[in-house]
């Protein structure tokens, strides 16, 4: 009775953890990140911006060691880009519809991830200056999950890309390493 006592208990609060990355399972999450532009670009520039995102886990765990983990594919919406440029500070939106993540084997409460994605951002100034107001957003990301009981936190290093492809001339790119800082959850019906 003692022992039912102590193990009920434990057994129902570790059925209520969240699930991480699962097959079939969607991810959902509110996130912000800024950084500073790095050398192979425009310079002197910051960015700031903020984003949802929706997740799909399609497969299950695949590859060897330390390799092993989950593919998911995210979309993001960013209703938020503030590029903090010498000339002016430029405002604008984007959507990624390309978020590559593969989802290493979960260790204890750390998910960690990393991520190739792209998309598009409209801007009202051009970005970089004298160059365009419609850019694409590739980048790379590493990162983890911080698994909670309902929710998860995220914190990753981003290297962003933000150009507009030989849409117009001068075309010098700007480079950003951001820091990104995200909560949401995990779930699978």
């Amino acid at each position: 009775m003692v022992l039912a006592a102590v193990f009920v208990p434990a057994a129902s609060a570790r059925a209520a953890a969240q699930v991480g990355p699962e097959e079939g399972g969607h991810e959902a999450q509110v996130w912000a990140g800024g950084g500073y532009s790095v050398p192979g670009g425009t310079h002197s520039t910051g960015i700031f911006d903020i984003g949802l995102r929706y997740g799909w886990i399609i497969t299950g765990e695949h590859l060897p060691g330390i390799l092993r983990g989950r593919f998911e594919y995210a979309v993001d919406a960013v209703p938020a880009y503030l590029v903090f440029q010498p000339a002016n500070t430029a405002y604008g939106v984007g959507f990624n519809p390309l978020g590559l993540k593969w989802n290493f084997e979960r260790r204890g409460r750390f998910s960690p991830y990393l991520e190739l994605g792209g998309g598009a951002m409209f801007s009202n100034h051009n970005v970089p200056t004298y160059t365009n107001t419609v850019n694409f957003t590739p980048s790379a990301a590493l990162g983890t999950h911080i698994l909670g009981e309902k929710y998860n936190w995220s914190v990753e290093v981003r290297y962003l890309h933000i150009s507009n492809a030989g849409l117009a001339t001068p075309n010098p790119g700007l480079n950003t390493v951001e820091v990104r800082l995200g909560v949401g959850r995990f779930w699978k019906r």
